[in-house]
């Protein structure tokens, strides 16, 4: 049995839309699992304004499989190196896991639009139309075919007989890219010499007087599970209360009331995914709350993948989700006076919020910036132009209604923000209003949500007088994220990062010195926030540097400071590659 896509007129398109979510996992699998005869493109027609060649299909699948290049190809390996000829074979060969159900739904929600639109400009039918619907019926035939999704399996099943490729317009995004990328990596390392040199003002901590905070603490802790429904909410996918699931780690033998730290996972996670942070600041004496956000979870991708769901996350989440935090809040302040296993247990005017990705939206929106309208309807003009992918999340907020929202909780005194998306959907003129202790931690490697764009620059914004920078060297936008039994996604190692372990074991020592000088007053863990001590234990696989300033007009110098180098690929945010000093207190 063939797969095929089946045509649509404009008006049957237009009908798609309007299908009941429950009904897309279905339409998508009967969409590719058609039996008929298979049409596909045997040839590949490359443009450059009035110049045009062309390469057959089979001539990049022999390359790809016996390394040979034909006649074909032999124009066009001419310009290319022995090493950038392995990569392009090795890119033909990868494959990708994944079931035609599941990226079809992801390619009909507006995030994958987005995508195919401008994938569509380059990527044309011989007839030189845009490609939209030829892209994304060839990537469903190819993820349901035995091969797998590759990109010569995906060639094979673009449904015209010849492909198109605008190279002007294939070189207008390499162009973006690479300005990104050199602004990025200028930035990256900016900051990490700017930390390097504030480190060296710095008096070391003496060795026998040195905390390891990454390591567990001397409490046990307990683990409890509820349920918690909030009446004035109702969720706009289930058409009834929002109801919400949270664990709660209470330390053992600590003193009392225990602080209170609420850990937000982020956009298909789940509250397993930092379970490890939270019994890490258990073991210390910190009570944690970690619930789970219904509409953004993993269940939400799973919803997505079997049709339940149009959307990767509701806009309302963006309300939502502050306020998850605000009603588990006022669940645990009455727990705490009508239980007596948690009376005078908790402290709930000593609260910190840590959030990773949407999680850090929400930790920053709680710690006192609300959404930004006006910035959105700005920056979303350009949604279909940027590579930032978190603007694509971002921008759905524009459908909510323009309230004033107001977030902050005078509840919360210190804030974490681990990758988050803040940079359209709260803006300057929000993140400013934020004044208590906050720190923003980026990956240099995060390509969903890019560090400059989204942690470095948002970070000059802040006016707190108590204000970190984190920057995690070759960290990904999945480092910190422990692994879940419930998630229907693992990203690849490539798209998780070097050492994951030592990422997690840097997110644990910094929020346990974080909390403890902010929720505890305790100065003797302030060292551990200072840029002497993240180059300390910096290691050259996953670097770490930190600052407690930075300003727009050094953001600025960094950018006119000459480019390094780039790798010629891949095409991503490339790391920066920077030393590491000797260790002083190695990470265990």
């Amino acid at each position: 049995m063939n797969c095929l896509f089946p045509s649509f007129s404009t008006a049957a398109l237009r009908a798609r839309r309007s299908i009941a979510p429950k009904y897309l996992g279905l339409f998508a699998f009967t969409a590719v699992c058609t039996a008929a005869p298979a049409m596909g493109a045997d040839r590949i027609y490359v443009t450059y304004g009035p110049l045009e060649e062309s390469v057959p299909i089979e001539s990049l699948a022999l390359f790809a499989k016996e390394g040979k290049i034909d006649s074909n190809l032999d124009g066009f390996a001419q310009y290319a190196n022995k090493v950038q000829l392995a990569e392009i074979r090795s890119a033909l060969q990868a494959k990708a896991e994944i079931s035609p159900v599941t990226i079809a739904q992801f390619l009909y929600t507006p995030q994958g639009e987005v995508l195919l639109k401008r994938l569509g400009r380059v990527i044309q039918t011989k007839a030189r139309q845009p490609g939209f619907y030829a892209i994304r019926a060839a990537l469903i035939l190819a993820a349901s075919d035995p091969e797998g999704l590759t990109i010569l399996n995906v060639l094979r099943k673009f449904p015209t007989y010849g492909i198109r490729i605008d190279i002007a317009r294939g070189l207008g995004i390499a162009n973006e890219l690479t300005s990104l990328i050199n602004r990025s990596n200028q930035t990256i390392a900016g900051v990490a010499q700017l930390s390097e040199a504030q480190a060296a003002l710095e008096a070391a901590i003496p060795p026998a007087a040195m905390l390891q905070p990454q390591l567990p603490g001397p409490y046990t802790w307990k683990k409890s599970s509820v349920t918690l429904t909030s009446p004035n909410r109702v969720s706009e996918a289930l058409e009834e209360d929002r109801t919400f699931d949270m664990d709660i780690y209470l330390p053992q033998g600590s003193p009392r009331p225990a602080p209170v730290v609420v850990i937000s996972h982020g956009l298909g996670s789940d509250r397993i995914s930092f379970q490890y942070l939270a019994k890490h600041l258990a073991s210390y004496g910190f009570a944690v709350a970690v619930p789970e956000h219904p509409g953004s979870n993993a269940q939400q991708i799973q919803d997505l993948v079997t049709g339940r769901a149009s959307e990767v996350a509701e806009p309302a989440e963006f309300v939502n989700r502050p306020l998850d935090i605000k009603d588990l809040l006022d669940y645990l302040t009455k727990l705490s006076t009508t239980d007596p296993a948690y009376q005078g247990q908790l402290d709930l005017e000593r609260v910190g919020v840590i959030g990773q990705s949407l999680g850090g939206y929400t930790a920053l929106a709680l710690a006192g910036a609300g959404i930004n309208f006006a910035q959105l309807d700005k920056d979303c003009q350009l949604e279909n132009e940027t590579w930032n992918l978190s603007l694509l999340l971002q921008c759905r907020a524009r459908s909510l209604e323009r309230n004033q929202y107001n977030f902050g909780d005078p509840r919360i005194k210190a804030a974490i923000a681990v990758n988050p998306v803040s940079s359209s959907i709260l803006g300057e003129t929000n993140l400013s209003q934020i004044q208590i202790p906050v720190m923003v931690i980026a990956g240099s490697a995060d390509t969903v949500a890019p560090a400059l764009l989204e942690q470095i620059q948002p970070f000059t914004w802040l006016t707190s007088l108590n204000k970190y920078l984190v920057l995690m060297i070759n960290g990904t936008h999945f480092s910190t994220i422990e692994e879940s039994p419930q998630s229907l996604f693992l990203p690849p190692p490539q798209a998780i990062g070097p050492e994951p372990a030592l990422a997690r074991r840097y997110l644990s020592g910094l929020s346990l010195a974080f909390m403890e000088s902010y929720l505890n007053n305790k100065s003797n863990f302030r060292p551990y926030l200072e840029p002497s001590y993240a180059l300390s234990i910096s290691r050259d696989t996953l670097g770490l540097r930190i600052l407690r300033s930075l300003t727009p007009q050094q953001l600025q110098q960094f950018r006119l400071s000459p480019p390094p180098r780039i790798p010629a690929s891949p095409p991503v945010l490339a790391p920066v590659s920077l030393p590491s000093p000797p260790p002083i207190a190695p990470v265990r």
